[in-house]
């Protein structure tokens, strides 16, 4: 069958095989063919592996487990684990024959039931046969007790409940000899660990000793050559027994002591120089990390890894590199000691390892060091890879935002960046840059005169040009009469001319970038004001844009041609200097369109526990609210739904006819977005146009919705203000599995905040456990979430768990609330997950 498959030259032919075996096959399961089912049972099995369907050959393979011979049963129990698996329901056939063979006085048949239970057990079956399991882990045979011990594991994941069962057992079994035994009852350790905090318990209290001795005996243990890979005895052991410490020591101190000494032992025995001792390596420097070691066993797993970075193999450098990120919150000055390799590392030839590298440097820095390691970053600059250099500008801008105390040294730096890479430098950088110039009135000057030079030697760099062009136009006197110059700087003579001539070859060498084309038409037209002499040139080179087909740069001629000629009397008050730009306001909008964290402090405490942010000059400016953007959802824009009548009806009108744009922070008594749209557009209820804003009066209690105007204004009754107002309750989100209620709740004078107390109902016949609920809110939302009163919800409705959410909405009257929300959780040890999308709150949340 097999030769006619392969000498099949077309799909067409090799069907037309399969078909002909495929009936053969049934004809003789009809005929109860007892001397070739096994062959038949064979071809059906590679049959299946080619793809074509085999399901009448399932009550065969039954058939053959319940034969009396071994190649019989061999075949069969091969044939149940390749065409069944744990969702057919003739699979319940078979748990009786499985008990008898696991039952059996042979060995290997005993081995074959072992092997097909775990490939295929169900939560049914493990519970049926757990018990013959965990007694054949106390038989004699090394064989059946490695595969007891690996059909324990598919056991104990399908029912975690069962993980008592096999605790004692398999802390007994650490005592064997056997290595094949050993490492399946150190993984089966494991698993029970992950199943069960009880078992975990037990285990730390009955099997570290003994997970010490395994590895004592196998650290020293002479040449065997069944175990030996390159020299090293049985590794794969080793790594298991270190995962188990490590799972056993975590959080645990009495557990971290006993084994500190010999992972200290595994740690300085173990050959660096062979790939297998590397695996032992680094998983042991994973365990230390992972426990409560000590401070000099800590130290030792992190030079463990900075010989790592010295390692000629990239993989070993790329995990080492991996290790340094984790270890950084376990021991920073440790891993400081490693910066000088870590900065070399920077400067590999493979890509993953100075990107990894590059983060490293990234979160070494701190201010004690940043500037010789800001130095060492723009040095390689200069000779770094175009693919890289993107990467490496973005660090050393951030790490310099970061971490400047100096508004000097900051601009140096910045400086330095754009004369080199100033084509990878991002928009919100250099802006940040000339808002930072801008405040710092001492050091204009230096500024004016830096960039000048910078443009004179290096004009290629399109944010260079940007900045430099920028500053010319306002601090171009400074630059002509080295006004505020520092002790650090050397005058140089620049003429009026030379100012304008730097303008117009950045005008002319950037004819396609609309962007710097309009800021050098600004700058020249500014400094018309602040240089009379050059007025007329000026003049001639704005008006060559005039026919410019890009309109913006065609206006910007026009108007600036005009101001030159005909408003001599007003230009000089029109082009003064631009008024100092608010650091604190552009770097907190800044913070909110990019959803970035800006530079934090030293300590960098969260924004939302009240904690500052670090500008650039130094200043101490107010963080920005918390923004929550959990689930994607960051459009500023509450997603509404027609189907949902109580969301606020008049926002879609709002939209359409513009008045979602009215400010109504305006003086002037601006009528208030949440004015009923009807009432606005029969005028009724509407500000009159008077001298001043309508007056108030009689206004006994914040709670009050009746405002009295001044006479001839109708009287507004705004319902959405009446924080009293009862809120009726919503089903919030429902499925086969979960129904979501939400109450709602008010303080008086905050009609902005709004307390929801959410409350879950499990609607299954099963325990959910791992319960876990999120939410997620556009951008002018803050959401604030407090624990959960459970993580388990009872089955069938008896019960629930409670929450509440703190929801504060900042456009109060002109936007519903909206909400995404996420809930995960484990039915019978399988996880879920579900979300959904609420936009059904009550009107005036």
């Amino acid at each position: 069958m097999i030769r006619a498959i392969r000498a099949s030259k077309t799909a067409a032919e090799e069907r037309a095989v399969v078909r002909r075996e495929c009936a053969a096959i049934r004809a003789a399961i009809s005929e109860n063919d007892q001397d070739y089912r096994h062959r038949n049972m064979a071809k059906l099995m590679f049959i299946h592996m080619l793809g074509y369907p085999t399901h009448f050959g399932q009550m065969e393979c039954l058939k053959l487990i319940a034969a009396s011979g071994f190649p019989e049963k061999r075949i069969g129990y091969l044939g149940l684990t390749l065409l069944l698996d744990e969702r057919q329901e003739v699979l319940m056939l078979v748990t009786n024959s499985l008990k008898q063979d696991l039952n059996h006085s042979n060995q290997f048949i005993v081995g074959l039931a072992l092997c097909a239970l775990g490939n295929i057990c169900s939560a049914e079956m493990a519970r049926d046969l757990a018990p013959e399991v965990e007694r054949l882990l106390q038989t004699r045979d090394a064989n059946t007790k490695k595969k007891a011990a690996l059909c324990s594991i598919r056991i104990v994941r399908k029912v975690p409940d069962l993980a008592e069962n096999f605790m004692g057992s398999a802390a007994s079994l650490l005592k064997e000899k056997h290595h094949g035994v050993l490492i399946s009852v150190v993984q089966l350790c494991t698993e029970l660990c992950k199943a069960s905090r009880e078992a975990l318990e037990y285990l730390r209290k009955h099997s570290v000793e003994g997970l010490v001795r395994i590895l004592r005996d196998v650290s020293n243990s002479s040449y065997a050559p069944e175990y030996d890979i390159a020299g090293i005895t049985d590794p794969f052991l080793h790594i298991r027994v270190l995962r188990l410490m490590r799972t056993l020591g975590q959080g645990d101190a009495d557990c971290s002591e006993h084994v500190n000494d010999i992972l200290a032992q595994v740690a300085t025995k173990t050959e660096s120089n062979k790939n297998a001792g590397n695996a032992i390596l680094y998983e042991c420097v994973e365990t230390i990390m992972g426990i409560e070691a000590t401070s000099g066993l800590r130290v030792l797993a992190i030079n463990i890894l900075g010989r790592f970075l010295s390692n000629r193999d990239n993989n070993i450098r790329y995990v080492a590199l991996n290790m340094l990120m984790k270890a950084m919150a376990v021991d920073t000055l440790a891993v400081q000691r490693h910066r000088v390799t870590i900065l070399e590392c920077v400067k590999d030839a493979d890509v993953s390892i100075r990107k990894r590298a590059l983060e490293l440097v990234y979160l070494l820095v701190n201010d004690t060091n940043v500037k010789p390691l800001t130095k060492e970053l723009v040095d390689y600059l200069q000779v770094s890879d175009d693919d890289f250099k993107e990467d490496l500008t973005a660090k050393i801008c951030s790490i310099v935002e970061k971490f400047s105390q100096d508004k000097l040294w900051y601009l140096d730096q910045m400086f330095k960046v754009l004369t080199l890479t100033g084509n990878f430098v991002k928009d919100d950088v250099w802006h940040s840059l000339i808002v930072l110039i801008s405040n710092a009135s001492e050091l204009q000057g230096y500024s004016v005169r830096s960039l000048y030079k910078a443009l004179q030697a290096c004009g290629t760099q399109e944010s260079l040009v940007r900045v430099a062009v920028w500053c010319i136009g306002e601090y171009g006197e400074m630059l002509v009469n080295n006004i505020s110059m520092l002790d650090v700087e050397e005058p140089i003579t620049v003429t009026e001319s030379d100012a304008v001539d730097a303008l117009e070859l950045a005008l002319k060498r950037y004819s396609v970038d609309v962007t710097t084309r309009a800021m050098c038409l600004v700058a020249l037209l500014k400094l018309s004001s602040r240089f009379p002499p050059t007025s007329k040139r000026i003049q001639v080179i704005v008006a060559q844009n005039k026919g410019n087909t890009v309109l913006e740069l065609q206006q910007r001629s026009i108007e600036f041609n005009s101001i030159i000629q005909r408003h001599q009397s007003i230009k000089s008050s029109l082009l003064e200097r631009m008024p100092v730009l608010d650091e604190a306001n552009y770097l907190l909008k800044r913070a909110a369109s990019s959803q970035a964290t800006v530079s934090l402090t030293k300590s960098a405490p969260s924004a939302a526990s009240g904690g500052s942010l670090k500008v650039p000059n130094g200043a101490v400016k107010p963080p920005p609210a918390p923004l929550a953007d959990l689930l994607d959802l960051s459009s500023d824009d509450a997603p509404v739904t027609t189907s949902a009548p109580s969301t606020a009806p008049n926002d879609f009108l709002q939209d359409l006819l513009g008045i979602g744009l009215i400010d109504t922070s305006t003086a002037g008594g601006a009528p208030s977005a949440s004015t009923d749209i009807l009432m606005d557009l029969l005028s009724i209820g509407s500000y009159p146009v008077q001298n001043g804003p309508p007056a108030t009066s009689n206004i006994t209690s914040p709670d009050q919705a009746v405002t009295k105007h001044a006479p001839g204004t109708p009287q507004v009754i705004d319902l959405l203000d009446d924080v009293n107002a009862a809120y009726p309750s919503i089903t919030a989100f429902q499925s086969a599995t979960l129904k979501i209620t939400f109450n709602f709740k008010k303080q008086p004078g905050k009609p902005q905040e709004t307390t929801v107390h959410a409350s879950f109902t499990n609607l299954t016949s099963a325990t959910l456990t791992n319960f876990m609920f999120q939410a997620a809110v556009p951008k002018f939302i803050q959401l604030r979430l407090d624990p959960a009163s459970s993580s388990t919800l009872p089955a069938s409705g008896n019960g629930s768990v409670t929450q509440s959410l703190s929801v504060t909405n900042n456009q109060h009257g002109q936007k519903p609330l909206a909400m995404r929300i996420r809930i995960s959780y484990k039915v019978n040890g399988e996880d879920r997950l579900e979300q959904g999308q609420i936009s059904n709150f009550p009107a005036g949340l």
